[in-house]
């Protein structure tokens, strides 16, 4: 480095006149004569030197060495060495003081850029309010900021969520004027605005700038879509004169997050007819559109999109797991475990994506046994290994194992337990009827209990018929999600079951005095020809309407006489007659989809149902007996987990 710097600091003294070339002899060209640098030239290229030389500085050592020469040189004064000094300081993260702030400190005749150096060191490193008392100053001084001064100050104010002091640096520049017109600015002040939750802030100022760059689009559509607004995020981006990766990753990605999954993989199939390069971030945002929706055809074709690109599962292990999950949230957990045989590298996403995938189906000893292989790989769980584990323990009942994986958790891999670990071993000991114990384990929990675990333990009371314990489990799950109904009905259903009638009407008066509604129940199945059909409860807008209501009522006639199928009553929350209660019943959203895929689909393929909600009682038993009457396996996924229903049973045991 130093001969480098000792090469670098050999000023020129003369430089040559353009060559003028003689038409007549080209050959006889007279010799090109020097002229002198001025005292100014040689001043000027000294400096562009030692600006050259910050530039490719990356210790202190070197920066000290630089700074030794522009002493010797006696331009310790010239700010346009000075603010590189310090900029670059603040780039290897030396401290402001006491070193930056000397050379500050040391300069009489200080500049805009050399101010903004020392206060973007400050905003950068802190502290913040030292770099807020220096603009003060600067602008007592006389001095007026540049746009870099400002975008310093909005970006502490981001990063420290300080949208006060933000908003009145904002009425800085305008005040100051001249700055309306920076793109880099009115960028940050987006940024700015966006990551406080401003949003609308932020759509002021995008609205008033005159120029933007596809950095200002993105960063107000991906604010949209992080706060939920999908409309105002899609109709941004389609005014967006250039739609590059980044702005369709965004739409995409917030369409899937935001519970929209057919949209997304429509603006996924529009990107690529528009030819813009797929990429991994992306492949995983539709990917996991493709597993809300649970459609076995849209899986294949995004693994098949996947593939095409350069992003198989064998080679890419995010695309993989992404891939794993897909396919165990469509119900197609031998295309997972396909997936995950393929991939020649695993890690803890994948094994623990195809662990949960599993366990959610209830196969509980390939999920206990692909963990104990993972261990013999070498590859170190984490939680979200050990929730995959508890969870197929759950759904399986294997208690002792449970308590056995719980304890190795934090004694063995130092994991502490989360919330969700909890209200899985919570369900475990109720689905093992240990009610009290499981009560006893909420009540030395470490952690506030959420509703998931008291909503285990009410759980657990309904199959054990227990209505003291469901009392307790109510009462606090009231106070955590006092707009839950199903609390309140599964709460009314124990008291039934016990025959304490008194609390039963005392219960649906709290529903009724709350005005509590149930959220309208949504079922979803999948068409011959790949086409998403859509029910709700009650629901009599489908095509084939009138045919599927006759099947559901040939079924209940068949349930009838062959299973001595009654519709649970209980399971309708509302203050009506039998019959009313039995038409509702009827018209719930599974039993539709039921209904539609029985006259839609193969007689010999299984028919795959999605809902939105937990399936009740009624259903349940609905799908049991129908999948013995109708000799096909009935698969239906609620906001819990998998229900796989052969020959009049179902995988769960009737406990979910």
């Amino acid at each position: 480095m130093a001969s480098i710097i000792r090469k670098l600091l050999i000023p020129r003294t003369t430089i040559p006149i353009p060559k003028r070339y003689d038409l007549r002899s080209p050959e006889a060209e007279p010799e090109r004569p020097f002229i002198p640098f001025s005292k100014l030239q040689e001043r000027k290229l000294l400096e562009t030197h030692l600006v050259s030389l910050l530039d490719v500085c990356n210790s202190l050592f070197q920066i000290k060495q630089v700074h030794a020469h522009v002493i010797r040189r006696g331009v310790e004064q010239c700010c346009y060495v000075l603010t590189k000094l310090i900029r670059t300081l603040a780039k290897i993260d030396v401290p402001v003081e006491p070193y930056p702030r000397m050379v500050f400190d040391r300069v009489g005749d200080r500049n805009p850029f050399l101010w903004t150096a020392i206060i973007r060191g400050y905003a950068m490193q802190g502290p913040f309010g030292e770099s807020v008392r220096l603009y003060g100053l600067m602008r007592r001084e006389g001095f007026s900021p540049v746009s870099f001064t400002f975008t310093a100050l909005l970006k502490a104010c981001s990063d420290r969520f300080e949208v006060d002091l933000g908003r009145q640096i904002h009425g800085q520049c305008v005040r100051i004027g001249g700055l309306c017109c920076d793109l880099y600015l009115g960028n940050t002040l987006i940024d700015m605005y966006v990551k406080c939750g401003w949003v609308e802030c932020g759509r002021k100022v995008f609205d008033e700038m005159p120029l933007r760059d596809v950095i200002s689009w993105t960063s107000l559509i991906f604010a949209y879509a992080k706060s939920g607004d999908m409309e105002d995020a899609v109709e941004l981006f389609e005014k967006m004169p250039f739609k590059d990766m980044v702005a369709w990753t965004t739409v995409v990605t917030g369409l899937a997050q935001n519970g929209k999954p057919m949209e997304a993989i429509e603006f996924f199939r529009r990107m690529q007819n528009a030819g813009v390069q797929t990429d991994e971030v992306i492949l995983s945002g539709v990917i996991s559109a493709c597993a809300q929706l649970g459609s076995s055809k849209h899986a294949d074709w995004v693994r098949g999109v996947a593939e095409r690109s350069g992003f198989g599962p064998a080679d890419h292990v995010v695309v993989g797991s992404a891939l794993i999950d897909m396919y165990s949230k469509c119900g197609s957990v031998e295309d997972a475990y396909d997936v995950f045989e393929k991939m020649r590298e695993k890690n803890v996403f994948s094994y623990s994506s195809m662990i949960l995938g599993f366990a959610m189906h209830g196969h509980a000893n390939s999920a206990l046994n692909l963990f104990e292989q993972m261990l013999r790989t070498n590859v170190k769980p984490n939680d979200v290994t050990f929730l995959g584990v508890l969870l197929a323990c759950s759904y399986s009942g294997l208690v002792e194992q449970a308590k056995r994986y719980f304890d190795l958790m934090e004694k063995k891999y130092g994991i502490e337990p989360a919330v969700n670990h909890y209200s899985c071993m919570v369900d475990v000991l109720g689905r093992a009827g240990e009610l009290e114990q499981a009560l006893e384990l909420i009540r030395n929990m470490p952690i506030k209990p959420n509703g998931g675990v008291w909503g285990a333990l009410l759980g657990a009371c309904r199959i054990h018929g227990n209505p003291d314990v469901a009392e307790v489990a109510a009462n606090h799950l009231f106070e955590l999600e006092p707009d839950g109904i199903g609390n309140y009905v599964l709460l009314s259903n124990i008291y039934a079951s016990a025959g304490r009638w008194e609390d039963v009407l005392r219960v649906r008066k709290m529903i009724r005095s709350r005005s509590l509604k149930k959220n309208p129940s949504r079922s979803w199945i999948e068409g011959k020809d790949g086409a998403i059909h859509e029910f709700y409860a009650g629901d009599s807008t489908h095509p084939m309407s009138g045919s599927i209501k006759e099947a559901v009522m040939d079924l209940i006639e068949q349930l009838r006489l062959r299973c001595g199928y009654e519709p649970n009553l209980s399971c309708v929350p509302y203050d009506l007659n039998d019959e009313d209660k039995k038409r509702i019943l009827m018209m719930h959203s599974e039993k539709l989809a039921l209904a539609y895929g029985l006259l839609a689909t193969d007689a010999d393929s299984a028919i795959k149902i999605m809902k939105n909600l937990r399936i009740c009682e009624d259903c349940h038993s609905f799908m049991c007996g129908a999948s013995g009457v109708s000799g096909r396996e009935i698969i239906i996924r609620d906001n819990n987990r998998f229900h796989h229903f052969r020959n009049g049973v179902c995988s769960c045991a009737n406990f979910w």
